[in-house]
């Protein structure tokens, strides 16, 4: 996968992630099935679309950490402005 293909995956928004992932699981799926049948030419497309597979989840998963940082810190925030102003 080139550079140019993460940067896209990276400033793609979550929906169209999620969905990519999807294609890009039936598409291993696809593959695996191909192997096995011996109809697929060219075996190194199952590893390059696990790999994209990989990033996609790693992606979403890193999304999913910043998200939840931010709740906690927002619900932190929240929090010390309620004992702050008690006096």
């Amino acid at each position: 996968m080139s550079a140019r293909e993460t940067a896209e995956l990276r400033a793609s928004p979550t929906e169209d992630l999620a969905r990519e992932l999807e294609q890009t699981h039936q598409r291993v799926f696809n593959l695996r099935f191909q192997a096995a049948t011996r109809q697929l030419a060219d075996v190194s497309q199952v590893r390059k679309a696990k790999r994209r597979l990989a990033l996609i989840r790693t992606l979403l998963r890193e999304r999913e950490i910043i998200a939840e940082a931010d709740r906690a810190a927002a619900g932190a925030g929240a929090e010390t402005a309620e004992t702050g102003s008690g006096g």
